[in-house]
């Protein structure tokens, strides 16, 4: 049974920036979003440092109870992408471990089907399914907030359900 004070954090994961979102685990209520942004022009070992600082300064500060990331996903075009993004997704799940956090992912086609119905849904589809679910106004931005807390909604979902199914009309 889910407690109602648990959060889940989903987190988009990428080593310019990083989305995440943190809801409430019963009621979807939004405790905050936002990026974590990383210096472009350092080296690589310094960008990873700062990612990983970055989550943990969310970790200790929000107490999440669960970690929903996005999975890795390489398009064969850009083979460098995918392990660009497997750097910051290792430090991602590290600072998760630290923390005694237990960790989901999701493919980002398992995500857009449970948002949308639709597993190859446009950027735009998911940013309208996010506000219409957290009933918010206006869209998240960058769009790598909206990513976020479609990852933790979609996380939201499989831990109230035994067979996780599609809530795009809910």
């Amino acid at each position: 049974m889910i407690e109602s004070q648990e959060k889940i954090l989903g987190i988009d994961p990428g080593l310019n920036i990083t989305g995440y979102g943190v809801l409430t685990a019963v009621s979807n209520r939004i405790i905050e979003a936002g990026v974590i942004r990383i210096g472009r022009n350092q080296p690589m070992e310094s960008r990873l440092e700062e990612l990983y600082e970055g989550v943990v300064d969310v970790v200790e500060s929000l107490k999440p109870s669960f970690m929903a990331v996005e999975d890795l996903y390489s398009h064969y075009e850009r083979p460098k992408t995918a392990i660009i993004m497997g750097h910051a997704r290792g430090v991602i799940l590290l600072a998760a471990r630290k923390s005694g956090i237990p960790v989901t992912t999701y493919a980002a086609t398992k995500v857009k089907r449970v948002m949308t119905g639709n597993g190859r849904a446009s950027k735009s589809q998911m940013q309208t399914a996010v506000c219409r679910h957290l009933k918010l106004d206006a869209v998240p931005e960058p769009p790598d907030v909206a990513d976020a807390l479609a990852i933790a909604i979609c996380h939201g979902h499989h831990l109230q359900t035994d067979h996780p199914q599609d809530i795009a009309n809910l």
